[in-house]
């Protein structure tokens, strides 16, 4: 296995570590233990628990951001506002179901980084670029400020993410539906373009 791909074996596991349980329970043991790696290897790679938990970040901006890459994978060719309504409520489908750990991992992270302001950069850089991906998406849909439209957008499935999973509806409507989910896309779409 290649440095690379060890580093990257320590993030994923780091992240579905803090999904199961907690910040409390991500210790460079844990890691190791769950990754089957031998023991000290998480700490060879990421001396400090700020560094495995910069990691996360960096993983999960990866992940995230190759969500909305054309292909294999990522979203189609996105020709207008169905298309762009269906890949985004397929997106968030995948997030709620598939992708459930890595979104409840990333809150729990992003609290964290709220109270360091060393790992606040982390997380602006993710979410930085994830917006600006929105706000690409959205001015090639026409949007008049794609900017402001990208942040509205990104806040409103931010809400819908975290309500589902942790939220007042996560033990009413676990399980998603992908026609509720396109509805909603495509009404939050239209907000975001028509102003």
């Amino acid at each position: 296995m290649s440095s690379a791909d060890r580093r990257t074996l320590i993030a994923d596991t780091a992240i579905a570590t803090v999904a199961a349980a907690g910040l409390r329970g991500l210790t460079h043991r844990a890691v190791d233990s769950a990754a089957g790696l031998p023991p000290g290897s998480t700490s060879y790679y990421f001396r400090t628990r700020t560094a495995l938990i910069g990691a996360c970040y960096q993983r999960l901006a990866e992940l995230d951001l190759a969500d909305f890459e054309p292909g294999p994978g990522g979203p189609p060719a996105l020709d207008g506002r169905e298309a762009a309504a269906t890949a985004l409520a397929a997106l968030l489908h995948r997030w709620l179901t598939d992708g459930r750990a890595r979104q409840l991992a990333r809150w729990e992270l992003s609290l964290e980084a709220a109270r360091n302001p060393e790992l606040g950069l982390e997380l602006h850089r993710a979410g930085a670029g994830f917006r600006d991906r929105a706000a690409a998406v959205l001015a090639g849909l026409g949007a008049e400020e794609p900017r402001v439209s990208a942040e509205l957008l990104v806040a409103w499935t931010e809400g819908l993410l975290f309500d589902r999973l942790a939220g007042a509806l996560a033990r009413s409507r676990p399980a998603p539906d992908p026609a509720e989910l396109a509805a909603v896309t495509r009404r939050m779409l239209d907000a975001a373009l028509d102003g």
